[in-house]
């Protein structure tokens, strides 16, 4: 018998790049795009001296892959930490953001949580086009981040969960998210809201907020169906979309009170925003709730002490911090948690009940 054949190897075509066996390491994702191994790291991180075009083709090849970052290296190197990072919004007026009721009662809540759990916390400021959002989690300053909101780009964020940042965001799950959100079901917020204006008695309900932001989007989208269930149209004229500053809450108010357009229901998307509608109502001699009936939302404490004691949907503060503590630390230990959707509730009080 002659000598057993060799099989012949395949080899890929001029130009084409294999794909690696096995786990896939960041050696294997530049060799692929063409770059450096710190490139790579670089893109990955979020670091401003890498090119679009290129971090997007890193990115795009690190999911295609599956590759994620070694955490459990990472969390060697920051073992001594216990450290979170708690990150408020960018605002123009960052003072007023912090005496906000509603930020000052969910930043309480998770400084108890942490304390409680024996960690530390770092409040920050990030602005919604700085690049390095995680460089406090990468430089080992803190071992994860809890956002306070949902100003930062969508993309960005899922390209920090792809690369095993722990973090966890209050706010609205989004289509196609990879990161962790904990929040309320704002849609079904603003329909009991606007429903429980119906029904006792308000028949042209006007609605106010800054309706840019997606939570608030889907106040409004709720709104608007409580509206379609019975059948009314809702009227432009009474949508006032607006920053909740009270100057310009109050401004605006005014313009609608001054326009004429018949009203006798008030959705105010805050409690704050709330409390500056009655007070303008009152300074035009309108009654609430015998003239305009008014329910607000998040029942930060204020609502039950002020007069009258204002009618809101109340969002569950403490256990929000508490959940939000809990998925961050469920990535820190390496683990993924789903995004989590906690139940708002209709708080009745004397700004919706008539005398007569």
């Amino acid at each position: 018998m002659g000598a057993p054949r060799k099989q012949a190897l395949s080899t890929p075509a001029a130009g084409e790049q294999t794909p690696p066996a096995g786990r896939p390491q960041m050696s294997d994702i530049a060799r692929l795009a063409g770059v450096s191994v710190s490139a790579v790291s670089r893109a990955l991180r979020g670091k401003p001296d890498i090119g679009e075009e290129t971090r997007k083709r890193i990115v795009e090849l690190a999911q295609s892959l599956n590759y994620t970052v070694n955490v459990s290296a990472q969390n060697l190197r920051l073992k001594q930490n216990n450290t979170v990072a708690v990150v408020v919004p960018p605002m123009n007026n960052l003072r007023e953001q912090l005496t906000e009721p509603f930020f000052i009662s969910l930043i309480s809540s998770l400084a108890n949580t942490l304390t409680d759990r024996g960690y530390e916390m770092l409040l920050l400021r990030i602005d919604a086009d700085t690049a390095n959002f995680a460089d406090l989690y990468y430089t080992g300053r803190a071992i994860g981040l809890i956002y306070t909101g949902q100003w930062l780009p969508h993309d960005r964020l899922n390209e920090l969960a792809m690369a095993r940042v722990p973090m966890a965001l209050w706010g609205e799950q989004r289509p196609r998210q990879m990161y962790c959100t904990v929040g309320t079901d704002n849609k079904h917020g603003g329909k009991i809201a606007t429903e429980h204006l119906f029904a006792q008695g308000a028949k042209r309900i006007a609605i106010i907020g800054d309706f840019g932001t997606v939570e608030l989007e889907n106040r409004l989208a709720g709104y608007r169906q409580a509206h379609a269930e019975r059948g009314v149209a809702a009227d432009p004229a009474l949508l006032i979309n607006t920053k909740f500053h009270t100057a310009h809450i109050e401004r605006d108010m005014q313009a609608l009170i001054d326009s004429g357009a018949p009203f006798d229901g008030v959705f105010a998307c805050s409690d704050l925003a709330a409390i500056t509608v009655i007070n303008t109502l009152i300074r035009n001699g309108r009654a609430v709730p015998d003239d305009v009936l008014v329910v607000g939302y998040d029942d930060i404490e204020l609502a039950s002490y002020f007069r009258p004691a204002l009618s809101t949907v109340r969002q569950p503060m403490e256990e929000a911090g508490n959940v939000l503590v809990e998925s961050l630390l469920a990535q820190v230990a390496g683990g993924r948690p789903e995004p989590r959707q906690l139940t708002t509730e209709l708080i009745v009080r004397e700004s919706t009940r008539r005398t007569a």
